[in-house]
């Protein structure tokens, strides 16, 4: 069993900064892609950003500039840096994770959500 722990979300104005955490454990043999979605109210989830095991990272286009995705291997840990914040922004963002066992398995794990909100 995986487990993922957010950290990190709350109220902000337009403008401004916060730093998401999401730190995995559990067992876990190799991860492969950690990343980040997001869902506003209406909304369907969408892919925020991602890294792979080999550091390719991808974001969407109304991120990019903006938000910075990284990674501590050491901690199972992935970071979202939000710079600046629209309104736009606001939504519940999850993080996201798939992990392969020693059998070359794939499996995808979520987090329970972190809200963010962007407003003045």
């Amino acid at each position: 069993q995986v487990q993922l722990v957010e950290s990190g979300g709350g109220l902000v104005q337009p403008g401004g900064s916060l730093r998401l955490s999401c730190a995995a454990s559990g067992r876990i043999f190799s991860i492969n892609t950690m990343g980040w979605y997001r869902q506003a109210p209406g909304k369907e989830r969408e892919l925020v950003a991602s890294e792979t095991s080999l550091r390719y990272t991808n974001y969407v286009d109304s991120v990019k500039g903006r938000f910075t995705i990284s990674r501590d291997n050491a901690k199972n840990t992935v970071y979202l840096q939000m710079n600046s914040l629209k309104p736009e922004d606001t939504a519940v963002y999850y993080c996201y994770t798939r992990i392969a066992t020693m059998l070359g398995v794939e499996y995808d794990y979520w987090g329970q959500g972190t809200q963010v909100t962007v407003s003045s």
